[in-house]
């Protein structure tokens, strides 16, 4: 083991062994002083700069502008830092009680993604009501870019060897200092929410299975925005696909934030998702179908409207299309239903 790596990390089912990793990507000298860059606040940098930049080349194509977008990422960055931040910290307010000035230190950790959502989302509408843009607009065009960003900065949990999940015999099970260092101190006899588990086994890399998911969730949601025409279709996709991958891993990972009840609050937030998109999706279904028989019964009208066939004769008389002789008072009815059509 190198005496400068924080973890050394194997994937013994893979053959991958003695994998060195910090928490530091770099360090540089600024008047004097050692600034130290670490890996989990720069891949989320780079998240949001990645998102955005995509975003901005997308915008035009959806009515928006190249600074509509930096404007939303603006508000939203700091929103969704913030937001993750005391999110985390309410849930884990023992940490911290003791000293207040911690919480403002996130080199190790300690962001709460669904807080992110939730301060991002704060952020959104606010931008969205100073600039006048529907909220339901720029969620479904803002959302796809969430499961991407998510994605990358999963990897500043494997960076910092957190996140992680129970015991696994699975040939890409993970092990490392890291997790049998936290496995012991959440050891049952300390009196862990999860007994059962081996410091001195593999463990599920939870940071990759949502890493992969994510990435597949960006690809599915940029077809339905691309497609779809109903509002809000791409959020409730968002919300389902990712509070289904969320529920599952959730139930695995032996980091996880609980209620009084001892209930995981990420599953209980997972859960609610999913049964939110399921009912906008619905609710846009039925709009769709209402929207489709109105459309059918104005067509109809018309269709009925047209088929009188005025034939004129030599007699002056007027007959329908089956020969029939026609009023000139039904025939002034008619024209008259034809104005209102």
């Amino acid at each position: 083991m190198n005496g400068t790596a924080d973890f050394v990390v194997s994937f013994p089912g893979l053959n991958i062994n003695d994998l060195e990793i910090n928490r530091i990507a770099f360090e540089f000298n600024l008047f004097g002083r050692e600034i130290a860059i670490y890996w989990y606040g720069l891949l989320i940098a780079l998240a949001f700069l990645l998102a955005m930049i995509l975003a901005i080349k997308q915008a035009k194509k959806h009515g928006l502008t190249a600074d509509d977008i930096v404007d939303f990422f603006l508000i939203l960055i700091p929103f969704a830092i913030i937001g993750a931040r005391l999110y985390y910290v309410a849930f884990e307010w023992s940490e911290f009680s003791s000293d207040w000035f911690k919480i403002l230190d996130l080199r190790s950790g300690g962001l709460a993604f669904y807080g992110g959502v939730i301060g991002a989302i704060i952020g959104i509408w606010l931008m969205a009501m100073y600039k006048r843009i529907r909220l339901s607009k720029i969620l479904d065009y803002m959302v796809p870019y969430l499961p991407l960003g998510h994605a990358i900065g999963r990897w500043g949990n494997f960076f910092n060897q957190e996140a992680f999940g129970t015991n696994t015999s699975l040939p890409w099970g993970m092990i490392s200092n890291g997790t049998s260092s936290y496995l012991n101190r959440i050891n049952p006899d300390s009196g862990s929410v999860l007994p059962g588990l081996d410091p001195s086994l593999p463990v599920h890399p939870t940071f990759l299975y949502e890493f992969l998911a994510n990435i597949l969730i960006f690809v599915i949601l940029i077809l339905v925005r691309r497609r779809s025409k109903q509002p809000m279709t791409t959020l409730s996709g968002y919300f389902v696909l990712y509070g289904v991958v969320r529920f599952f891993v959730e139930g695995i990972r032996t980091d996880s934030l609980y209620t009084g009840d001892g209930i995981r609050v990420s599953q209980l937030l997972s859960a609610i998702m999913v049964v939110f998109g399921i009912l906008i999706i619905l609710i846009n279904a039925i709009r769709n179908n209402s929207r489709k028989k109105a459309l059918a019964a104005i067509k109809l009208r018309e269709d009925q409207t047209a088929g009188i066939l005025l034939v004129p004769l030599s007699t002056g008389e007027v007959t329908d299309k089956t020969g029939k002789q026609i009023d000139q008072e039904d025939i002034t009815d008619n024209e008259d239903r034809k104005s209102n059509v």
